[in-house]
């Protein structure tokens, strides 16, 4: 069990004022078997923001904020503790649905959100092209373990590389890209052959080293889950399982169903934008 403190700061400074914005911030933690929110404050400036809070489809707390007056700066700022108890098993041969499960209907149905390809999980004809050679005679466990080893040869982090709008057949293209990448292209691979998967949007603790109380410059962070009998996870920028240093905020198909701010605004003439992650391990 590990319990952590998380200020996530997100600020706008516009060039020009803003004349109205809607908004909307999925900075709030989920409550779940492997993780509890003990608590949860998110503050809007200017202060005069009208806010309200409603679960979306995928199940994700968001805070919706609109500023219907002139306004030169927007800041966000979520604080959070959250109680993080994973435990990942290595499955037995019973807990692992075979090819003939994955394929039927009931599967079909049951997943229908989580097996086809999204704008930015596509991977592109190669890599359709090599999974199959990647998974062959593997049951859909083994056959996932293949893909994020065969990605571990093929693909680099590389900070700044991408942007949000980044696909997966890009990031597959220059070899290279950040956790959201790299989470898209698994996803991607993994639909491909049959294997429901979807995109998990979060935090993590970068040093595990760090002393109770300390606190240090954390990161949002992407990794993914996928389906072969239960539900598993996987964090393909650091080749491992989510852990408690993995803090869930969002679930969905791909990036564009969980990103932390959007909104439209009228005005701006352009911004200045400035994020940062504090992160503090409690107990």
């Amino acid at each position: 069990m590990t319990r952590l403190n998380i200020i996530h700061t997100t600020g706008y400074k516009y060039n020009k004022r803003v004349t109205l914005s809607y908004n909307e911030a999925r900075m709030t933690p989920l409550t779940d078997a492997q993780q509890v929110v003990l608590e949860s404050v998110l503050k809007v400036s200017p202060t005069q923001a009208a806010v309200s809070s409603y679960r979306d489809y995928w199940g994700t707390r968001v805070t919706a904020f609109d500023m219907q007056m002139p306004h030169d700066h927007l800041e966000v700022v979520s604080n959070i503790t959250v109680e993080v108890h994973r435990s990942e098993r290595v499955p037995s041969d019973a807990d692992i649905a075979g090819w003939d499960a994955m394929s039927s209907p009931e599967t079909l149905n049951t997943f229908s959100d989580w097996l086809p390809q999204s704008q930015l999980s596509a991977p592109g004809e190669e890599v359709l092209a090599i999974i199959p050679r990647v998974v062959e005679d593997r049951n859909p466990h083994e056959a996932a373990l293949a893909i994020f080893e065969w990605m571990r040869g093929e693909m680099t982090y590389m900070s700044g590389s991408t942007a949000v709008t980044t696909n997966a057949e890009e990031a597959w293209g220059q070899r290279q890209g950040v956790c959201q990448d790299l989470a898209h292209l698994a996803i991607g691979a993994l639909r491909s052959c049959g294997i429901p998967a979807r995109y998990v949007s979060g935090y993590l603790h970068p040093r595990s080293t760090a002393g109770i109380g300390e606190t240090v410059a954390g990161q949002s962070h992407a990794w993914l889950e996928w389906w072969d009998g239960d539900w598993r996870s996987w964090d393909p920028t650091n080749h491992k399982p989510a852990d408690d240093y993995h803090v869930t905020v969002a679930k969905g198909r791909d990036y564009r169903d969980v990103p932390p701010l959007k909104g439209i605004l009228s005005g701006g003439g352009g911004s200045a934008l400035s994020v940062s992650v504090e992160i503090t391990q409690l107990a």
